[in-house]
């Protein structure tokens, strides 16, 4: 698929989202449908490292917590825009990303995601005992009743998730098909050989962190405005990382596609649970998603689909052909 019919496709699926949930007229709507377009940066964000390069990252909470109490340290200063506060956000944790890329991008397979781990408990001790942004205690951001255009804040907010969540799909595609993207797949697929042929790999791998890591603390940013009261526990969550690993699993990491199928399942069965039964099940269903798809589909929804075509008989392969290739009717 080409690049401008992939953002023009992009476009009209978010101007969709956002019409269809303006036609509900409930604010609870735009609520869930900002949690959806969050784990859908996240997930997409995972996965250009986690997926591209094949190093598992359990940092997502860490790196999303960063960018909300960048937010946080901003707004006690001076209160800024969302979007001013989306590139401190992602600039912040992008660089945090690049340092623990460089730290840790040593160590492979388990190792690698225990240090990753290990830097998200270790942020948020530094923010439980950090006072200015509210230690122990949390911190509380008003939320403004009515924001600059659109009017109804919430909706603002979703607006904003929505538009970021574009943004994140677009910059996975574009790296997917570009020499980055190949040299990602070199990475995942023999590192060693990779380096053993010239792959610069240690720093294809620090811009994926970096990158990944950017996005993660931009989908962080808005988070204060959109709760209202932050603390650390909740903020620094597990939640986030186990979401962020199972949603690009259940979807397929080789794509860019993946991440958004599997947030758009698994985002979508959460809140409905959330509203009909109760927000303790959600890693519930996670943890009984990701069990079927490791023993049915280990390559997710993509990867069934590719076997399906794969497996497909020859001679309906060939009748599509025929089909394909045979001339329309004469003008």
């Amino acid at each position: 698929m080409r690049t401008p019919i992939f953002l023009l496709i992009c476009l009209v699926i978010a101007g969709a989202a956002f019409v269809a949930a303006v036609a509900f007229n409930n604010d609870y709507v735009f609520f869930a449908g900002y949690v959806v377009m969050q784990y859908m940066v996240l997930s997409t964000a995972w996965n250009i490292l986690g997926g591209y390069c094949g190093y598992v990252n359990f940092g997502t909470a860490g790196f999303f917590g960063l960018g909300a109490y960048s937010t946080v340290a901003f707004h006690r200063f001076y209160p800024l825009p969302i979007p001013i506060l989306l590139i401190f956000g992602g600039v912040v944790s992008g660089i945090v990303g690049f340092g623990m890329g460089y730290l840790t991008l040593r160590l492979r397979g388990a190792f690698f995601a225990i240090a990753t781990l290990a830097l998200a408990v270790v942020l948020e001790t530094l923010v439980v005992n950090w006072d200015y942004v509210g230690g122990s205690r949390g911190a509380y951001i008003v939320r403004p009743e009515v924001a600059p255009l659109i009017g109804n804040y919430v909706r603002y907010l979703f607006l904003i998730m929505l538009l970021l969540a574009v943004a994140a799909i677009t910059v996975a595609r574009l790296i997917e098909r570009s020499r980055l993207g190949y040299g990602f797949a070199t990475i995942r697929d023999d590192e060693q050989a990779a380096e053993a042929s010239g792959v610069p790999t240690l720093r294809l791998k620090l811009i994926a962190t970096t990158i990944s890591g950017a996005l993660m603390g931009m989908a962080g940013a808005p988070f204060p405005y959109y709760i209202g009261y932050l603390q650390p526990s909740s903020t620094f969550g597990f939640d986030y990382a186990v979401n962020a690993i199972a949603m690009p699993l259940i979807g397929g990491t080789t794509s860019w596609v993946g991440p958004v199928i599997g947030t758009l399942l698994l985002a979508s069965l959460q809140q409905i649970a959330t509203v009909t039964i109760s927000s303790a099940v959600n890693l519930l269903i996670v943890g009984c998603l990701l069990v079927g798809f490791v023993i049915v589909a280990p390559e997710g929804i993509i990867g069934l689909v590719h076997r399906y075509i794969r497996h497909k008989p020859a001679g309906l392969v060939g009748r599509s052909r025929i089909a394909a290739d045979a001339p329309g009717p004469a003008p």
